[in-house]
């Protein structure tokens, strides 16, 4: 169904793009959404459903990065921001400043998955090791149980919301303004397909992923919170419980409180149909988590 899914959204997507390209006098209304690349799969593929029910609605939806989503609202080009990462109080500042008061919407769950090669053998990590991992304390597969092999150490590029997140919650422990940092040899890749990749064809290589984008390609780690917890597997069912200890909730943020066509495509994207969308793309509905 995933597959399905993905592969008509992949096939729509630039007919979304297109759409925006229409005179004006093609369509009523136009509505902008930008940012997160975990999410924007799953917008395409709430726009085409929307579009549908409603032939008066354009909807543009482009990547680019949490980040890129909600300067975008701030600058004030785009009428909804797609975010795996809650927004900064710097940034709220900063869209009051320019006269917008965003609002926030819980669209989803994810479940932040640490992803090896099916050929290597290790098979789960603490918290702690995998800190110690990104921030280069940890440079060889055999200090944690592995092969004598150097470890190639995958991320999200700075302006994900992805990266952000897993720099606070596992680089940090948990802590915002901790003073631990991604190693310099890191390499930055530019999408979560890109990670996907170059780990499918590396047997030294760890990234991360959010759950929706896993492929057989790669293989997922079982991950402990800290030594003695149980190592969990992420799964739609370990996120929505909160036992994994690296889910977080996907986000939508408007420039004020939503109205017209804006508030019905939020509605929508809340909705069963909606909601059912997310878990055909991979990721987790919302069920009682709101």
């Amino acid at each position: 169904m995933k597959t399905d899914r993905w592969l008509k959204v992949m096939g729509v997507a630039l007919s979304i793009f297109c759409v925006g390209t229409l005179p004006v006098q093609a369509k009523e209304k136009m509505i902008q959404i930008k940012g997160s690349d975990t999410i924007v799969n799953v917008s395409q593929a709430w726009a085409e459903e929307f579009m549908t029910a409603n032939p008066q609605v354009s909807l543009a939806v482009t990547g680019g990065g949490s980040g890129t989503g909600i300067a975008a609202l701030i600058n004030g080009t785009t009428d909804i921001a797609n975010s795996s990462r809650k927004i900064k109080q710097k940034e709220i500042d900063d869209a009051q400043k320019a006269g917008y008061y965003p609002e926030e919407f819980k669209v989803a769950i994810d479940a932040l998955a640490v992803i090896v090669n099916p050929a290597n053998p290790v098979k789960e990590l603490t918290i702690d090791q995998l800190s110690g991992i990104f921030t280069g304390k940890i440079t060889n597969w055999n200090e944690v149980g592995g092969k004598n092999q150097k470890i190639l150490v995958l991320s999200r590029e700075r302006n994900s919301g992805t990266h952000m997140y897993f720099l606070e919650q596992v680089l940090r422990k948990g802590k915002e303004k901790g003073p631990e940092q991604f190693a310099p040899s890191v390499l930055m890749l530019p999408s979560s397909e890109a990670i996907i990749n170059e780990t499918s064809t590396s047997e030294s290589a760890i990234g991360y992923d959010g759950l929706g984008y896993v492929t057989p390609k790669v293989k997922t780690l079982a991950v402990a919170a800290k030594n003695g917890d149980p190592f969990i597997q992420p799964s739609k069912e370990t996120a929505t419980d909160h036992s994994y200890p690296i889910w977080r909730f996907l986000y939508v943020y408007t420039r004020f409180k939503p109205k017209g066509e804006i508030k019905a495509f939020i509605d929508f994207a809340l909705s069963p149909k909606g909601q059912k969308i997310v878990e055909e793309m991979g990721f987790v509905p919302l069920g009682e988590s709101l």
